[in-house]
């Protein structure tokens, strides 16, 4: 570890504690040379992750990627950046729990959806509106409707199959 300012390597630890549901430990640092303090994350190390996209490429998981996505639909919104890192540990922890390397992009946007439906309706139809490709204003009225009778899930699922073809 080498200091972000003066690039010495005699750094101490000052504090240490658990973040992320005990998925990573965040630690302040100290500088012994110059004083500067800065932190760090340390997260368990898991077997990569390959996402199988709707035109058969594979990528690595990228968690920033998800993480920029959700802040798009989230702009503008009272959803807070504690929460939004909550909704990527849990579909994270739900990815690696179901024990594949390979992990098809339809379930992670499912996983997505899920989430954001019960963290804010807005955020959910902003996302609803790209992953689904609406291509009409009828596919978005449905998607509102769905989402004011409390069915986002279950019955959005169903006419996914149909909308988007993978």
């Amino acid at each position: 570890m080498k200091c972000t300012q003066c690039r010495s390597d005699d750094i101490k630890v000052i504090e240490s504690r658990d973040v992320s549901d005990g998925q990573a430990i965040r630690r302040r640092r100290m500088c012994v040379a110059c004083g500067n303090r800065f932190t760090t994350y340390e997260r368990i190390e898991r077997p990569q992750l390959i996402i199988v996209k709707n035109d058969g490429t594979r990528q690595l998981f990228n968690r920033a990627k998800l993480l920029g996505g959700l802040y798009r639909a989230c702009e503008k919104t009272p959803v807070t950046s504690l929460q939004l890192e909550k909704v990527i540990n849990q579909i994270e922890q739900d990815l690696y729990d179901c024990g594949d390397t390979e992990v098809r992009s339809s379930r992670i946007g499912e996983l997505v959806m899920n989430q954001l439906a019960g963290l804010n309706e807005v955020a959910y139809v902003r996302f609803a509106s790209v992953y689904r490709r609406f291509k009409d204003i009828a596919s978005f009225e449905r998607e509102l409707t769905n989402v004011r009778k409390g069915r986002h899930i279950a019955d959005a699922n169903t006419e996914v199959s149909m909308e988007v073809k993978d």
